[in-house]
């Protein structure tokens, strides 16, 4: 790699808040294209579909993102791991982390397209399904866990080079399956009438166009280090290292997606326009989500970096200066969703019915800006500095001791309130940042090395 490219991906010198932006600006384009993903199947089922599809598109989608995403969040386990490995100015092991990531998730994937082809009707019934939209939701399921696969993939290519300081080249993946998608959902859903199955097939068929060009485009790139297909082995003991780092996250981000999952389920209890409205919501919550996730996973190869170099007082200036940047942005994107959150679900539907229930429910999401621009930039903090099994903790228990049964109590409240019931994400979010601070002040307390300058030990493999 160059001395300029290779200076562009270092995040242990030079000014802290131009590189955190750099870097995440890429992350932030990334992400609002994959959210477009979702929010187009949703938007052109809504527009040429029925309720039914919406439904279907809403609850089939909250189950794949619920059953992928923890693999995502395995994933940073690689992000971390290389990430710590260049800081410390040895990244001799760069290819031999890949090379058994690749293995590693191609054995987890196997066994998830195995679980969402097989079930798929027991699947959509656990979710509570509207009868009228249950074929729909497991046809979606199906068609989407047959690519699992490719998603697999998809995300694996986005946390190695996240891991070795580059956020452009996963926004051009992610670029090219956002256009195929697109394309995909025009033909199949609006010009040939598929509705649920016709947005499955197109999702799946432009992540799969979009891993193959990647691949392509990846061979053009120049690495801080060599790989070869020979690396591309099982290694028990670099999977015993990503696992130790990814599995907490997975595990976190499962039983999280879990309880919105539960969530949902109570909401398509009331009914199909309750159902088909907090699943727009969730539609436009993605993007309103944009900006802070954008500094989490931004914030989590910066600290790695300088964790992995003994600049641990650089990481955590780094983290006020992330809380500072997203919780500004996070204020605007708030007032916005909470007074104009009507215009914001008229995009993803045209039924008065539906756009009046997904507004009621954003506005609590509208709220939890705030609260997330703190949270998530701290998980990202977190992240880097090796603590996942802290993340996956006051993940679980705030969304089990909190948002779920505020959830379930606020649906009994008569006359219903989406409203009331969504306050349960922001109760959440609270505990959350109270958790985040006080593990801070913890590790200052211990003079802990992550948050003063000490070198970090790096064991070899």
């Amino acid at each position: 790699m160059n001395s300029k490219a290779q200076d562009a991906h270092d995040f242990t010198t030079g000014s802290i808040l131009p590189k955190l932006i750099r870097f995440s600006v890429p992350v932030l384009f990334a992400l609002l294209l994959q959210a477009t993903y979702g929010a187009v199947d949703l938007m052109v089922v809504g527009q040429f579909a029925t309720s039914a599809d919406v439904s279907a598109v809403a609850t089939g989608s909250n189950i794949m993102m619920t059953l992928t995403g923890p693999l995502s969040s395995f994933a940073m386990g690689i992000t971390v791991l290389l990430g710590q490995q260049i800081g410390s100015g040895d990244g001799r092991n760069g290819g031999r982390i890949i090379g058994a990531g690749i293995t590693l998730f191609i054995l987890l994937g196997s066994v998830l397209t195995a679980i969402l082809v097989g079930f798929p009707d027991a699947i959509a019934t656990a979710m509570h399904a509207p009868e009228a939209a249950f074929l729909q939701t497991s046809g979606y399921v199906r068609i989407c866990g047959a690519g699992v696969l490719v998603i697999v993939a998809y995300n694996l290519i986005g946390s190695i080079f996240r891991g070795i300081g580059d956020s452009k080249t996963p926004l051009i993946a992610v670029l090219i399956a956002c256009i195929f998608n697109v394309a995909g959902d025009l033909f199949l859903v609006a010009a040939c009438g598929l509705g649920a199955r016709g947005a499955a097939i197109a999702t799946v068929a432009a992540q799969g166009i979009s891993v193959l060009i990647s691949l392509v485009l990846i061979r053009k790139q120049p690495l801080p280090f060599s790989f070869s297909r020979r690396m591309i082995c099982v290694n028990t003991g670099i999977w015993r290292r990503i696992t130790a780092l990814g599995l907490p996250l997975a595990i976190s981000d499962l039983l999280v997606g879990l309880s919105f999952m539960i969530i949902q389920a109570i909401v398509n209890s009331l009914g199909l326009v309750p159902s088909a409205g907090i699943g727009v919501a969730e539609k436009v919550c993605a993007f309103i989500m944009l900006v802070p996730s954008s500094f989490m996973q931004s914030m989590a190869a910066l600290s790695a970096q300088n964790i992995g170099a003994g600049k641990g007082k650089r990481a955590l200036l780094a983290l006020r200066y992330g809380i500072s940047a997203s919780l500004a942005a996070g204020a605007v994107i708030g007032v916005f969703s909470f007074f104009r959150g009507d215009l914001l679900c008229s995009i993803f539907s045209n039924d008065p019915e539906v756009i009046l229930a997904g507004t009621d429910y954003l506005k609590s999401y509208a709220i939890d800006c705030l609260f997330t621009a703190i949270f998530f930039v701290f998980i990202g903090y977190y992240n880097g500095l090796g603590l996942t099994r802290f993340v996956m903790l006051q993940g679980i228990i705030s969304a089990f001791c909190v948002r779920v049964p505020v959830s379930w109590f606020m649906s009994r409240i008569r006359p219903v309130s989406l409203f009331y019931i969504g306050l349960a994400t922001p109760c959440s979010s609270l505990l959350q940042i109270f958790m985040c601070f006080a593990c801070l002040a913890w590790l200052k307390k211990r003079n802990d090395y992550r948050v003063t300058d000490h070198p970090l030990h790096i064991d070899h493999f």
